[in-house]
């Protein structure tokens, strides 16, 4: 039985009344209803289709779905962007499931066939279940990933006509597997790409050519399937659409589906009687507020998910519901994230659809698609990156038409703290355009080399793979990876598999295997881009509500043995970071200061860490780590003032590296509004003369190699992007800086040095040259005076990605 539905608006009272937090809610946006508007339901769509919609009480499409149905049929690329819940499944399944039906009329029963692709796992096993509710048992419907046991993968390739996987799998088991693929590949119709707004930066550069080596092969054995894109709604879909799969591609936005009042609110945790670095005030964390919010959700019987920013803040906020609720309620309450075994993941996913879960603390692989419709609130500890995400999330709660809740609660960091007091940024701003760069030669060549290694490469697909093409194959062959023979083909030379030579996710390379010491069995995995920051030796370690401590981190194997341990602390990684110019694209004048944009080598280590106190953030301690430097050529925005700039900021020398750095670590706060990405993604670098500008100069990078289009989507709108900096950090109560204007979580030198007052005067300098400028709002309000720097303190800033 479901539990009792509250109205949003008395949730959210409950919940702001209760224990002092009255002053916690910064702003509540009620968003209205919205009538449902049907169309019939397309000549083109089969009768047996129709039929099961109607049993599951589908009487008749909505307008949109029965648009995209009409355009699918037509054979143009189609992407249905519109919101959360409104029937986007619907639209491609029908189209697609009605041509495998007639497929089944062939006489080897798979006369087409159709490939859809998930950028998770449970994604697509919620989709595979879908599809069985809406076709006849002879569509045959099978997952394909890396948790399909080896006996049933041949069946798949043989007799499925409707192949549930994942872009990892495509790359790595499908296409250079192809000459075993050639039935399903030939009788090819369709290619469905869901959840396709989160295949940005360079993981989504790597699946644009992913998509472009399945076209290849496509045509190679005389296919050429329709494209259907699914997407959370983004700026300019189509375009989006067109990068990734390289054909033109027509859009369909306009949300026709009912959806029920919601009630948002934004709320920002009260600060504690703690100091952080420094002596900076403290808030509290917002996944320790998110478990209290859960707490009384759970309580009060209301079917709460709450999204968080990572795996180990999914653990935490869980762990501390259940100690607050205690049983029988405490059982009722779990964790959900990646790094999960299958069948952890399949239990937990069935616990939700049956309700027998009331509160679920989840990482972003239940803002993608899976049906979790049920829900009365969500809770988001954190910005998640992005509008198009944050509205993601937000939709998952809702029955119809009784109305949800959803509450964005901030962290201690600039951008959350701008978010809670400027709600126009998320209500009254369109979502993000999807920022990808197919053409980025770090993705493209080792992509060119995949596809030479499935099909010899000829002067022909030089237009498919992108105009970078033509210039990386003589390069490759240089490196003795590609040879041209004499007919003008170009062909893989190694003995090893190329594709295994593809990073797909950026990660860095293998993941780290988390490894208990006593028992030998696997825990988990991490990215190998996250291992030395999270996995290193002495690092704590959470699984499933269980604390570890690494043991060893043995970088030659990729594993960390871990033991289990209750320390009364967390652990932060410090590290060094440095960077050098390699080319620079394009430079603007700002007045005297100036602007660019070009290619950067990044080389940071991890030195040591902090051991903070869990309940305080209070420093422990600190142990030093020999861990060696790692290599990033990367594309940077930078810019560079002068010394006359400074001397009318009334900089000295002494405060610059602190002003720098502030504006620095802000500036990474801020940029996630103006491009589709984290702080995470990102990371920066201050040098009060940095020997390549011979200024003082503040860069800010992408966090993957070759770069990933958030630095020049910085670069192209420097002025708004800055000024909301200057703004966000003026207009924080703080007096010396806190990690609600620049203080950062992930700096590298401990926050140090970092002078608040000094980085707004030199962004004052800095916009008064930028294009159009004005002069900054409230600036003779802020304290000119800035905090003296110890002579021994670093020349320079680092936040590593």
């Amino acid at each position: 039985m479901l539990p009792r539905h509250r109205p949003p608006e008395a949730l959210l009272a409950s919940l702001s009344a209760v224990r002092g937090r009255a002053d916690r809610l910064t702003h509540t946006e009620h968003l209205p209803a919205r009538e449902a508007r049907h169309a019939p339901w397309p000549d083109t769509v089969r009768p047996e289709i129709v039929a099961a919609a109607l049993a599951l009480g589908v009487e008749q499409p909505w307008a949109h779905q029965a648009e995209a149905m009409k355009l699918a049929k037509s054979g143009q690329t189609v992407v249905l962007a519109t919101g959360t819940a409104s029937g986007k499944s619907l639209g491609y399944l029908a189209p697609v499931l009605s041509d495998l039906l007639d497929g089944t009329e062939a006489r080897n029963g798979r006369g087409a066939t159709a490939l859809y692709l998930a950028p998770t796992k449970a994604l697509a096993a919620d989709q595979r279940r879908r599809a069985a509710e809406l076709a006849p048992a002879r569509v045959r419907a099978a997952l394909y990933d890396g948790d399909t046991p080896p006996e049933e993968r041949e069946w798949v390739r043989q007799y499925a006509s409707y192949v549930l996987t994942n872009p990892d799998m495509l790359h790595r088991g499908i296409l250079p597997a192809h000459p075993r693929w050639a039935s399903f590949l030939k009788t090819l119709k369709y290619v469905v790409v869901d959840e396709c707004h989160t295949y940005r930066g360079v993981f989504g550069s790597h699946v644009a050519q992913v998509l472009r080596r399945l076209r290849r092969l496509c045509a190679r054995y005389g296919s050429t399937p329709t494209f259907l894109l699914a997407s959370a709604t983004t700026a300019d879909p189509a375009a989006t659409a067109h990068r990734l799969t390289g054909m033109p591609a027509v859009a369909v936005t306009e949300d026709c589906s009912p959806r029920g009042p919601l009630v948002f609110g934004l709320w920002e945790p009260p600060l504690t009687e703690n100091v952080g670095e420094h002596g900076a005030p403290v808030r509290r964390t917002a996944t320790a507020e998110a478990a209290y919010l859960l707490t009384d959700l759970v309580e009060s019987e209301t079917r709460t998910v709450v999204f968080v920013r990572s795996r180990r803040a999914a653990e935490l906020v869980a762990l501390q519901a259940q100690d607050q609720l205690g049983r029988p309620l405490a059982d009722r309450v779990a964790a959900y994230r990646g790094g999960y075994l299958a069948e952890e993941r399949r239990a937990l996913e069935r616990d939700l659809h049956s309700g027998r879960l009331l509160g679920l603390a989840s990482t972003s692989a239940l803002e993608l698609g899976v049906d979790v419709s049920g829900l009365d609130a969500v809770l988001m500890a954190g910005y998640p990156g992005t509008r198009a995400s944050l509205w993601q999330q937000a939709g998952r709660a809702g029955r119809e038409a009784q109305g949800a809740l959803a509450v964005l609660i901030a962290r201690d960091d600039p951008l959350d703290t701008y978010l809670v007091h400027h709600p126009e940024a998320l209500f009254d701003t369109p979502v993000e355009a999807t920022v990808l760069d197919p053409d980025n030669p770090h993705v493209l060549a080792p992509h060119l080399c995949a596809a030479a290694a499935e099909l010899p490469l000829t002067d022909g697909d030089l237009e498919l793979f992108g105009p970078s093409t033509e210039a990386l194959l003589p390069i490759l062959e240089k490196r003795g990876l590609l040879r041209r023979r004499g007919d003008g083909t170009w062909y893989w030379t190694r003995r090893e598999r190329a594709a295994d030579a593809v990073d797909l996710r950026g990660s860095g390379g293998s993941p780290v295997q988390i490894v208990e010491a006593e028992t030998g069995r696997l825990l988990g995995t991490v990215d190998a881009s996250a291992a030395h920051t999270s996995v290193h030796t002495g690092a704590v370690h959470l699984h499933q509500g269980r604390t570890y401590l690494v043991r060893e981190f043995d970088l030659d194997s990729s594993v960390a043995l871990v033991e289990r341990a209750d320390p009364p602390y967390t652990t932060a990684a410090r590290d060094v970071t440095s960077i050098s110019v390699l080319s620079t694209d394009t430079t603007v004048d700002w007045g005297e200061a100036r602007l660019s944009f070009g290619s950067v080598e990044v080389v940071n280590q991890v030195v040591g860490y902090l051991r903070k106190r869990i309940s305080t953030g209070e420093i422990l301690g600190e142990s030093k780590l020999d861990l060696p430097p790692r290599t990033l050529r990367t594309r940077a925005v930078w810019w560079s003032v002068t010394e006359d700039q400074l001397l009318d900021a009334t900089i000295p020398f002494d405060q610059l590296p602190g002003a720098a750095h502030a504006a620095e670590h802000a500036s990474i706060g801020l940029l996630p509004l103006f491009a589709t990405c984290d702080r995470w993604d990102i990371g920066g670098v201050s040098v009060p003369l940095h020997p390549d500008t011979g200024l003082p100069t503040v860069f800010v990078y992408d966090g993957h190699s070759g770069g990933a289009g958030f630095a020049e989507r910085g670069f192209r709108r420097a002025a708004q992007w800055l000024t909301a900096t200057r703004d966000a950090i003026a207009a924080c109560e703080c007096e010396r800086g806190c990690p609600s204007c620049v203080q950062s979580p992930k700096c590298g030198n401990g926050n140090d040095p970092l002078d608040k007052a000094a980085a707004v005067r030199l962004l004052d300098v800095l916009l008064a040259g930028a294009p159009g400028a004005e002069p900054a709002a409230g600036a003779a309000a802020v304290d000119g005076g800035g905090a003296p720097v110890d002579g021994s303190a670093p020349v320079g800033g680092g936040e590593a990605p």
